[in-house]
């Protein structure tokens, strides 16, 4: 099989497993990405995410996380909503934790695609699967391989859908045909850095990770710095206003995730009820959704502080 039948028989399963995009991209060193992610780190714009710091050179090189790799096989999977809260004063969360965590809903819906992959093909296959749980720049390779542009609030950004995409990818030993990369479409827009309430987007295409809404009610294990109160818009695990704003977004479609549907009471808490909300409550609500990242005490912590603004 030649390689452009190959990659569009890649393609094709991809759509077959329920993915929306599919791309693909030749394994090689980042060249570009290098400088740019030094600059990163040694500004501290990571905070106390220290994970970010590790397998450096992993993160620049697939082939050493992935030895014989390459082709990236970068894949998007949809999880937009027009869902919101009824009450519009209730804290906020963001759109990708209302249902069960991604991290293992694409998981699983990578490993059956590797399977029929590897099925498929008539040819031995190896290689690994990953959805944000490994030192891979995943919007860097899909960028590469055509999906869509990096925009200015460093979310991959399609022409067709918007930005609400989880990104995975299959690094994998087999020779495919890559594509190549599109236009970058945000032109002068600058919503998202106007509407960032902390000044996060530090510079068009650079967000200081330290200083993200998403940083401080996820990541961030102390207190949340006092010199932040009354800019948090009632976000309490997550944000999503820089995609809120994006124009782009007028695109986004419903997913049809089954998984990704929120608990049915999450969506009708009111302010005092979050404020209440007991661990019991906690559990139930989140039993299987990434908000599980803060723990309770991490949530009950972020809704003091919003509370208190």
């Amino acid at each position: 099989m030649d390689l452009s039948l190959r990659s569009a028989l890649v393609k094709q399963i991809a759509r077959e497993h329920g993915f929306d995009y599919c791309g693909i991209s030749k394994v090689e060193f980042l060249e570009q990405e290098a400088p740019r992610l030094d600059q990163w780190l040694q500004t501290n714009k990571h905070g106390e995410m220290k994970w970010m710091e590790a397998h450096y050179d992993m993160r620049l090189n697939p082939a050493l996380l992935v030895p014989g790799a390459k082709s990236v096989i970068s894949l998007l999977f949809n999880y937009y909503t027009s869902e919101r809260n009824s009450d519009d004063e209730s804290p906020k969360i963001s759109t990708y934790a209302y249902g069960e965590d991604y991290h293992h809903v694409i998981k699983d819906k990578l490993k059956s695609f590797i399977a029929t992959l590897k099925e498929r093909i008539g040819e031995h296959v190896e290689g690994r699967v990953f959805v944000d749980s490994a030192p891979v720049m995943d919007k860097v390779w899909a960028k590469k391989s055509g999906l869509g542009w990096v925009g200015k609030n460093s979310n991959l950004i399609t022409r067709h859908s918007g930005s609400f995409f989880f990104i995975a990818e299959a690094i994998v030993d087999m020779e495919l045909e890559p594509d190549g990369a599109i236009e970058d479409y945000c032109g002068t827009c600058t919503k998202c850095i106007d509407a960032c309430p902390t000044d996060a987007i530090s510079e068009p295409y650079v967000v200081d990770g330290s200083k993200c809404i998403s940083y401080f009610t996820i990541e961030l294990k102390g207190a949340i710095p006092e010199s932040e109160n009354g800019k948090f818009n009632n976000w309490i695990f997550g944000c999503d206003i820089c995609q809120d704003v994006c124009p782009w977004n007028r695109f986004a479609k419903q997913h049809d995730e089954p998984r990704f549907q929120p608990h049915p009471q999450l969506l009708n808490l009111s302010k005092s009820e979050w404020e209440d909300m007991s661990e019991e409550l906690y559990q139930q609500l989140f039993r299987r959704s990434a908000v599980k990242r803060t723990k309770f005490e991490g949530l009950k912590r972020n809704l003091r502080f919003v509370t208190s603004s």
